[in-house]
C-alpha cells in the first residue's frame, strides 16, 4: 500500500503536535481498490488555526467547516477537523458544524465507500460504516438513511451516479430509490457544480452506464433535458438499425476509448433495480 509522501508529512506533523490525524475518504477507498489516489485528504482533531500554526503555508478554504489546505512541495492537502454537521437548510450546506470524533465524522459523510479512515502509522483501516465490505461487494450505499443523506446535499445525487458508473458498482436498492425520488431537486444545486460533476462523469470511466443511470433515475431530464428528449426520436432504419437517437448517442459514447480493464474494479455489474 503506497502512501503519498506529502500526506504522510502532514499526518506526522499533526501527530508530533499531539493531534490525532488519519487519511480519509476517497484516497482510502482507492487504496483498498488498488487504484491510484488523486487526492489525499486528512481528518484530524486539530482546528484550522492549529493546523495553520504547524505549516509554513496554508489556505483557509473552509474555516467555517473546519477545513484548510496545507501547501507542500509535494502538493496541496485538504485537512479537515473531525466534525458533526448541524441542520441543512438549503439542500447543499449545513447551517452549523461542531467538533466531534472520528466516528461522528464518518457518519456525516455521503456513501459508505467514502466514509473510511486509514491510520498510516500501522496501516489500519478504520471503518465505522461498513464501507470495506461494500467495496468488496461492489456496492454503492448511502450512510444511514439515504433519504436524509440526499436531502442534506442534492449534489450527492450526481455523485452517486458518477461513483457507480466510474467504479462499476451497483447502487443499493434503498439508495437507488431515494436517488430517483430526489432527482427533481437537483435544480437546487448551482449550474457550476452540476457542470463540474457532469464533466467528470463524461470524461471518466463508465460514460455509457452513467448516462443510462442519469436517464433512468430522472436526473437527465432535469440537468440535460435536450439530451433526455433524444429518447424516442426515431431514425431511418435503413441507415440507423440501432434504433432511436438516444441509442445512437449511447453507441457513440461507447466507442470512446476506455482505460484498461485491469485498472477497474472487476465485480460483476448489477442493475440497481434487480438488487
Amino acid at each position: 500500500m503506497d502512501l503519498d509522501r506529502g500526506a504522510l508529512r502532514v499526518v506526522e506533523t499533526l501527530r508530533a503536535a499531539g493531534h490525532r490525524a488519519l487519511l480519509a475518504g476517497g484516497c482510502v477507498r482507492d487504496l483498498l481498490m488498488g487504484r491510484t489516489a488523486k487526492d489525499w485528504d486528512i481528518a484530524t482533531d486539530a482546528d484550522p488555526d492549529q493546523v495553520a500554526s504547524l505549516f509554513a503555508r496554508t489556505l483557509p478554504v473552509g474555516a467555517h467547516f473546519g477545513i484548510c489546505v496545507v501547501v507542500l512541495e509535494e502538493g496541496h492537502y485538504e485537512v479537515a477537523r473531525f466534525r458533526r454537521d448541524g441542520p441543512y437548510a438549503n439542500g447543499r450546506h449545513p447551517t452549523s458544524v461542531e467538533a466531534a470524533d472520528a466516528r461522528a465524522d464518518a457518519l456525516r459523510r455521503d456513501f459508505t465507500i467514502n466514509g473510511l479512515f486509514l491510520d498510516p502509522a500501522n496501516r489500519e483501516i478504520i471503518d465505522y460504516v461498513g464501507g470495506r465490505a461494500d467495496i468488496e461487494r461492489g456496492l454503492l450505499r448511502a450512510i444511514g438513511d439515504p433519504v436524509e443523506r440526499f436531502a442534506e446535499d442534492y449534489l450527492r445525487l450526481l455523485r452517486c451516479v458518477r461513483f457507480a458508473a466510474r467504479l462499476g458498482f451497483a447502487i443499493e436498492e434503498s439508495t437507488y430509490a431515494a436517488l430517483c425520488a430526489h432527482a427533481p431537486r437537483i435544480d437546487a444545486v448551482s449550474p457550476e457544480r452540476i457542470e463540474d460533476e457532469l464533466t467528470r462523469m463524461l470524461t471518466e470511466r463508465g460514460v455509457v452506464r452513467g448516462l443510462e443511470l442519469l436517464m433512468d433515475s430522472g436526473l437527465l431530464q432535469v440537468v440535460l433535458p435536450e439530451v433526455a428528449d433524444l429518447r424516442g426520436v426515431q431514425q431511418p432504419p435503413e441507415f440507423h438499425p440501432e434504433g432511436d437517437v438516444w441509442n445512437h448517442v449511447l453507441l457513440v459514447m461507447d466507442q470512446l476509448r476506455e482505460p484498461p480493464r485491469s485498472e477497474e474494479h472487476t465485480s460483476e455489474l448489477q442493475s440497481p433495480c434487480n438488487l
